[in-house]
């Protein structure tokens, strides 16, 4: 199985890692965890919103993945976007807790154009 795929896999998992953050040391009820999430320190609180931003950009990655594979993408660097894609992801979450909110958004911005690049990348594969 191709590196690219356990990369969706990674992605598909990391809102899941960032959300233990943002309800570690939290006192809410998880009959209703949305509840407090105004509640929650800040760091917690954008915690949160990156977990919620890691789900929006989900889909668009795990559909350019297979897409690409799918129509023939050359393999090797489709692994390379990917991982790449993964690593800005991990980065974007890690900025977006610290509260460095340019750079967030020059990583989202790269990743998102990443992603991009996997989509269109059957285009120059030469099948």
């Amino acid at each position: 199985m191709p590196l690219a795929y356990w990369c969706v896999l990674v992605a598909a998992i990391l809102p899941l890692v960032i959300v233990i953050f943002a309800k570690a040391g939290g006192d809410g009820d998880n009959h209703l965890p949305r509840d407090n999430i105004e509640r929650l320190p800040p760091a917690n609180r954008r915690a949160y919103a990156a977990h919620l931003n890691a789900y929006e950009n989900f889909p668009f990655f795990a559909a350019a993945v297979i897409i690409a594979k799918t129509q023939g993408a050359p393999l090797g660097m489709l692994n390379i976007l990917a991982a790449i894609y993964i690593v800005l992801r991990i980065a974007h979450a890690a900025l977006y807790i610290a509260d460095y909110a340019t750079p967030r958004s020059a990583v989202f911005s790269v990743a998102w154009l990443i992603n991009i690049a996997i989509f269109v990348l059957p285009l120059f594969s030469g099948a």
